[in-house]
Order: C-alpha cells, then sequence, then structure tokens
C-alpha cells in the first residue's frame, strides 16, 4: 500500500511535529564532509518525528568529486547519526552538476563508496537523484545494487524506467511547516524490511531456519531481493529461475565486495 510522506531540512524552520499528519518524513542529517556541516534542525527534527510517532530515515546531500570524498562524507554522515533509529533508509543525495561532469563510471563510483560505507556501518543504504541524472549518470549496477528514491515533479509517474521504492512528486503544504515542503510517495514496506534486517540501529536480525519449500519464507526472500534491486520477478514464493540467478547475483555483488 502506498505510503505518503514528507521530506524536510533545515529550510523548513521550526516545525510544529505534533501538528504534523504524515506517514513518514526523511530528515536531511547534513552535507558535505565536515561534522560542522550536520543540518542545523537534524537533531530538532528527528527528536520531533520521533516524539510524535512519525517513521523516519534521513539523507546526505554530497559534494564529494572522488571516492576518496564520498567515504570522508559518509564516515562524518555515519556519526551524526549514531545512536538513532530509522525506519526508513539513508539516502545518499547527488545533485551537483560539477559531479555530474564526471561522467557515468566516475559518479556511480562516488555513488557506491558512500553507500557502502553506510551499508558496512549497518545502515540501510539509499539513492536518491532526479530522473534525468538517474538513468543518465548510473550505471546499471547502481540502478540494481541499491533501493532508489526519484525525484520527478509535476508528472503523472517519474520518467525514470527502472525499479524505485520511493518518488518525490512536487511540493506541498503541511499542517505545522509554514511554507512547502518535498512531498513523497512510498511503494515499500521499509519499516517492516529494515527492522527484519537488523538495520538502521533495529540491531541485530531474530534468527531463524530458511525453508525453499515455505512459500512465506521465499517470499520475503524475494522480497528482500527486489528492494535491493535484484530482477527476481514477481514476490510469489516460489523460487524459479529468475529467483536463483537473483540470489546468485546478491551472492556475488556480497563477494566482490
Amino acid at each position: 500500500m502506498t505510503k505518503n510522506g514528507i521530506d524536510v531540512s533545515e529550510w523548513q524552520g521550526d516545525i510544529d511535529w505534533s501538528a504534523v499528519n504524515t506517514d513518514f518524513v526523511i530528515i536531511r542529517a547534513g552535507y558535505g564532509r565536515e561534522a560542522s556541516q550536520k543540518d542545523k534542525k537534524f537533531e530538532r527534527n528527528y527528536a520531533g518525528a520521533k516524539s510524535a510517532g512519525i517513521p523516519c530515515g534521513a539523507y546526505w546531500y554530497s559534494y564529494a568529486m572522488s571516492e576518496d570524498e564520498a567515504r570522508r562524507e559518509a564516515a562524518v554522515c555515519i556519526e551524526i547519526l549514531k545512536g538513532k533509529q530509522f525506519e526508513y533508509p539513508i539516502y545518499f543525495d547527488v545533485e551537483e552538476q560539477k559531479v555530474f561532469a564526471l561522467g557515468r563510471e566516475k559518479v556511480s563510483a562516488i555513488i557506491n563508496a558512500f553507500l557502502t560505507e553506510l551499508e558496512n556501518a549497518g545502515y540501510y543504504a539509499g539513492l536518491y537523484m532526479s530522473s534525468y541524472f538517474l538513468t543518465n549518470y548510473t550505471t546499471d549496477y547502481i540502478k540494481k545494487r541499491f533501493t532508489i528514491w526519484v525525484a520527478n515533479y509535476d508528472v503523472d509517474k517519474p520518467a525514470y524506467s527502472g525499479d524505485y521504492g520511493m518518488w518525490q512528486s512536487g511540493k506541498g503544504r503541511v499542517a505545522g511547516i509554514s511554507g512547502d515542503t518535498d512531498v513523497d510517495e512510498c511503494y515499500l514496506d521499509y519499516p517492516q524490511i529494515i527492522r527484519d534486517a537488523g538495520d538502521n540501529g533495529f540491531g541485530s536480525p531474530s534468527k531463524r531456519t530458511f525453508s525453499p519449500d515455505n512459500s512465506a519464507d521465499v517470499k520475503d526472500l524475494q522480497l528482500a531481493l527486489i528492494t535491493r534491486g535484484y530482477d527476481c520477478g514477481p514476490a510469489d514464493g516460489i523460487i524459479g529461475p529468475r529467483t536463483t540467478n537473483a540470489m546468485f547475483c546478491a551472492l556475488a555483488d556480497m563477494w566482490l565486495k
């Protein structure tokens, strides 16, 4: 079922979270590679969303021009997120024209460097980009490897033809916030996926024995594969050729890290 949410930063000012009515919120944690670049309202927004019972994720705006700079940004982001729990992914926000000028391969290497650092630190990592740049400046590996939050305003659906879990569709007004804020639609049950994985501060996942004869187990596996960008067909609880291939691709990606 589609969830309707918002994303916010210091530019929304002091939000009255007790008045906000939304299914989820994605909060800017900061930008760049210095701890001083933490979003000025991040702590306030995180505490306010939690006190209002609103599930939240976070995003980090990037200026990284190399893989090393991306890892430095990731280290700062991880330090700022430490000790908090997020029901939605932690997204890498890539928008700078000078970064895109590096070309598809270098942009993709920067993205992979940042998001891999997040994953290694126990976070469920995703990529935020506009439809055009996502289509033209990322490799197929990136598109399939990480969960996607695509931006495309004032259209019936995003121009991006790949899989995505969330869509930033435009601007809107929300009670408790002065002025406009970005509005989003989410199509995946990230809170369940993230809790089951033990990511984003929710501790170790519960241990259970996977059974290929149990359709519920297989469906859970397929949903996890789909969320991470692997093509296993529909989540029908049946291990067919596409699911088998997706499992091997996922194992190969883990081995090649």
